[in-house]
């Protein structure tokens, strides 16, 4: 029997395999759809000060896009 989790923005519960689960840590946060999951990542965002986090919030920004435009270089095409 697949192991059940409980959404923790609406309480839902889910079944292994379906949801987002994300282990930080000893913490295990459950959301039963990228809805809840974006609700509670705003949230975070909106308590956590702008300053603790901006430094880490543009190196993702970067990485993410530097991995685009390797993409878009191997997808592009050569003639």
């Amino acid at each position: 029997m697949k192991k059940k989790y409980k959404c923790i923005v609406c309480g839902r519960i889910f079944p292994e395999g379906q949801g987002i689960v994300i282990k930080y840590g000893d913490l295990v946060l459950s959301f039963h759809s990228n809805r809840c999951a974006s609700k509670f990542l705003r949230q975070l965002l909106e308590r956590i000060p702008p300053d603790e986090i901006k430094g880490y919030v543009k190196r993702l920004v970067e990485e993410n896009l530097e991995q685009l435009e390797s993409l878009a270089k191997i997808k592009a095409k050569k003639i």
